[in-house]
């Protein structure tokens, strides 16, 4: 048997010949359908390019964008943690508390990394490194609250007393008030 011919003995039987031999007018001589324009499939390089341009700094500013949102999560899940861990000083609330501040800062070391692949001439990334700064410093502020809560935080006077020099005896000589 030769290769390609079927039991049939004819040539192979599923090609397809796609010239066109037909005597039916070509496709040129066919209207374009409603809403259709030729000219939108024939615009020039520049002008296509340029729209893939735009359309990747439109892309690159809502990522920006939404990079910057994202610390809001983890401000809610702190936040929510920390309730939990409630009011006492115990391993875990001391852990989750270190936590909540190591985040915050380590998040604030990294702005120009986080916000790197974003760069381009086209996208502003002013106001989302600026809001991803103010989220990271609202996550810090909430961990800075949770030591105070806790009392880790020295702001009462009392707190600081062994810093205090010893209190020194005044002489009373009689009459009027101690000076």
């Amino acid at each position: 048997m030769e290769k390609g011919k079927g039991i049939m003995g004819s040539g192979r039987r599923w090609a397809v010949d796609f010239s066109d031999n037909s005597t039916a007018p070509s496709s040129r001589d066919i209207p374009d359908p409603p809403g259709f324009a030729r000219a939108s499939v024939d615009q020039d390089d520049s002008t296509v390019s340029r729209q893939k341009k735009d359309a990747e700094s439109n892309w690159k500013t809502q990522k920006a964008w939404e990079v910057a949102q994202a610390p809001f999560k983890n401000l809610l899940m702190m936040g929510f943690m920390m309730w939990m861990a409630g009011n006492t000083v115990h391993l875990f609330s001391i852990g989750i508390t270190f936590s909540a501040l190591w985040q915050p800062i380590s998040a604030l070391q990294g702005v120009g990394k986080v916000f790197e692949p974003y760069k381009d001439n086209k996208v502003d990334l002013l106001g989302p490194k600026l809001l991803f700064i103010a989220l990271n410093l609202g996550g810090l502020a909430l961990g800075v609250w949770k030591l105070n809560t806790l009392g880790l935080l020295p702001t009462h006077a009392s707190d600081w007393v062994s810093s205090l020099p010893p209190a020194q005896e005044v002489e009373y000589s009689g009459g009027g008030i101690p000076l």
